[in-house]
């Protein structure tokens, strides 16, 4: 694994990704086929979050709300810090972006944190894995709920805004879907937790349903006229600075308070990651289907810019001495 972190580089699933973006310019969804694709992404995100709620022991969020230090900094940067950077950033670009994109750069500083690539550089950092898992999944199951809502109250769309429809819509295709598979636990959680290539089917598989059917309906409405070399160009700079800044702050929010060098790691990473598999289903709901493959640009090149840049950072954290004292688990 160290060695798969010595340089940054394309995750294999961002070419997967791009390949379903290529697939959506050349043979977009039309007609009949457009309805069976919205059925099927549909059908795949319920299963997606049915799964997350069936693999997601009750007993690990109980245990991570106890740590409330580390859940507080996470979740401030998360829902606080990062509206108001974003509203930063996209006060500095001037103007110059299309609409589109500047609401997807808002959308994506709404977002929760990742599940799995948390954990993961979490892990690789020897930071707190336990207080990761117990994070990055509360900021998902929160984000269900103040996702939409901090949505409909800060952006507003080419319909005019946000409608309550389309909250109930997330909480019907996302949230019972989760609510069920936490009911459904005791009998296929277990089962589901030793599917791991299943489960890693479903979940890369939906997302790369959502990415063919947001990118097809962007090519049919022809949104992408308004997409230039240029604003492209912007927007991973915005991306760049929105990443370095939520680094920054976690890190220094962590030190100041005093939390150990393992929590540090957890906020970090928990702290500055943006969840692609929870903000494409929901980008999908929210918005119209022709503007959603301009408003999910900044998030698909976000989450490749997190992963390159946190692999690197977990990879010259996990460098560190070995520490003689044990690991602080829980608040104080």
């Amino acid at each position: 694994m160290n060695a798969l972190l010595r340089r940054p580089r394309l995750d294999p699933y961002i070419f997967a990704i791009m390949a379903m973006v290529a697939v959506a310019a050349i043979i977009p969804a039309r007609g009949v086929r457009k309805e069976v694709l919205d059925h099927v992404v549909h059908a795949a995100i319920a299963l997606l979050f049915f799964i997350y709620g069936a693999k997601i022991s009750r007993q690990a969020i109980w245990q991570g709300i106890a740590h409330w230090r580390l859940q507080g900094l996470v979740f401030a940067t998360t829902f606080l810090a990062f509206p108001v950077i974003g509203f930063a950033l996209i006060a500095l670009a001037g103007g110059v972006l299309d609409s589109g994109l500047v609401t997807g750069l808002m959308f994506l500083c709404l977002l929760p944190s990742t599940v799995q690539s948390s954990i993961a550089l979490t892990s690789i950092a020897r930071g707190n894995v336990p207080a990761a898992l117990c994070c990055a999944s509360l900021s998902n199951l929160a984000g269900v709920v103040i996702t939409p809502v901090l949505a409909a109250l800060l952006l507003t769309t080419n319909s005019g805004g946000i409608s309550l429809d389309a909250v109930r819509e997330i909480a019907l295709q996302i949230l019972l879907p989760f609510i069920i598979g936490q009911l459904a636990r005791p009998l296929v959680g277990d089962w589901f937790t030793r599917q791991k290539t299943l489960t890693m089917l479903v979940d890369r598989g939906s997302i790369l349903l959502v990415v063919y059917a947001a990118f097809s309906a962007g090519v049919v409405a022809g949104i992408w006229s308004k997409v230039t070399p240029q604003s492209i160009a912007l927007v991973i700079l915005l991306d760049l600075l929105l990443l370095s800044i939520a680094l920054v702050f976690t890190t220094a929010a962590a030190r100041l308070s005093r939390l150990p060098v393992e929590d540090e790691v957890t906020i970090a990473f928990c702290g500055s990651q943006k969840s692609m598999a929870s903000g494409l289903p929901m980008a999908n709901i929210l918005f119209p289907a022709s503007t959603v493959g301009l408003i999910v640009l900044p998030l698909m090149l976000y989450h490749q810019m997190q992963l390159m840049i946190c692999a690197a950072l977990a990879r010259r954290y996990s460098l560190r001495p070995e520490q003689a004292v044990p690991m602080v688990t829980a608040a104080a």
